[in-house]
């Protein structure tokens, strides 16, 4: 049976991932702009709830 964990990723992951520099996700994630948490003072992100942040990003545009 397969396990069903959320994919958690770390700062630079989602660097990559979202293809932006370290440095704007660290303040995006600061700034409560991407959902993130710190855990024992570094930042996880999960990867669902970044695709669901980013579908609404684009949703909001698309209204525009």
């Amino acid at each position: 049976m397969e396990e069903t964990r959320p994919t958690i990723m770390t700062l630079e992951e989602v660097a990559k991932y979202l293809r932006l520099h370290k440095s704007t996700v660290y303040r995006m994630a600061r700034e409560g702009k991407l959902p993130g948490n710190k855990v024992a003072g570094q930042w996880r992100f999960k990867k669902e709830r970044l695709v669901d942040w980013f579908e609404k990003q684009q949703a909001l545009e698309d209204e525009l």
